[in-house]
């Protein structure tokens, strides 16, 4: 899975969205009980390989890419 920010935007300003993004992916693997077998975090974009369980992929990025956004919203 790969996720880009708006027309090649930065996706992280600092190390603690960065920290805030991995809150979030830890929340959502407890919350949907998901694998993360490998990521990279750039810095307009990121790569995730996720073995998914019942819930579907669609959801768990859903909620990851909302929450964040959310968070940078805020902030």
């Amino acid at each position: 899975m790969i996720v880009r920010g708006n027309a090649g935007q930065d996706i992280f300003r600092d190390d603690n969205d960065r920290c805030r993004f991995f809150l979030f992916l830890q929340e959502g693997i407890e919350r949907y009980d998901h694998r993360l077998l490998a990521f990279c975090l750039m810095t307009n974009h990121i790569h995730l390989a996720i073995q998914v369980g019942n819930v579907p992929l669609s959801r768990i990025m859903q909620n990851l890419c909302f929450r964040y956004t959310l968070w940078i919203n805020w902030r």
